[in-house]
């Protein structure tokens, strides 16, 4: 944290007059100048690779093109490192194995009587989301996607067109759920003779009760 201003040498010349802001300096050799809004956006920046050289009251940190960010420094008020090490990522919730989990684990939420004979089924040309069987012992092929799209239909009908070859298991009908379903998939579906079923994420997750809501 410093009191600075910061010039632009480059392609174009820019100027950011003395006030307060935030310098980062990161493992990878870029430095970002933030002021305390906008987010994450920086004022300015330089990306890797580049170098930084430190004087007494000024900063110049130039990128391979020869660009430079002047830093002139008036006043320190915090200067500090930390090395935070190998980031794992991010983790995202709610992917497609996440719903094939809890749906695999509350298959009744398909309908009553349904049980699970196992998830990622084998065809020829991949596996299968879920393989059940309904109240009737029938069995049924579950698709699943987060955003449901004419394409996971067109993959589901692939599916079932080589599963309905399979004497053990024809016939078999097909299921395509997701967490939405668009207009255009569901036309697919229904001309294909596919059920659509659009999955709630948190009520499967135990953390809505539908049965609570006012509409």
């Amino acid at each position: 944290m410093a009191r600075c201003s910061v010039d632009y040498v480059g392609r174009l010349t820019a100027h950011l007059p003395m006030a307060p802001r935030l310098l980062l300096v990161k493992a990878d050799g870029s430095v970002s100048i933030h002021a305390d809004d906008r987010a994450y956006k920086p004022l300015n920046w330089m990306s890797p690779p580049c170098t930084l050289r430190e004087e007494p009251g000024l900063w110049t940190v130039t990128n391979k093109a020869g660009e430079r960010l002047l830093i002139t420094l008036e006043e320190v008020l915090h200067d500090s490192s930390h090395e935070l090490g190998t980031d794992p990522g991010l983790v995202k919730d709610g992917v497609e194995a996440d719903l094939q989990r809890l749906l695999a684990a509350q298959i009744q939420t398909l309908g009553a009587g349904y049980r699970l004979v196992r998830r990622e089924h084998p065809t020829a040309i991949g596996p299968v989301d879920i393989l059940c069987r309904d109240a009737d012992g029938a069995s049924v092929a579950v698709e699943i996607k987060r955003r449901g799209e004419i394409d996971g239909v067109e993959q589901l009908t692939r599916y079932l067109e080589l599963m309905n070859r399979d004497p053990v298991l024809a016939p078999v009908r097909g299921v395509f759920a997701a967490q939405a379903i668009t207009p255009q998939a569901r036309v697919l579906a229904a001309d294909r003779g596919i059920a659509c079923v659009t999955l709630d994420y948190e009520a499967l997750r135990g953390l809505d009760d539908p049965t609570a809501r006012l509409f």
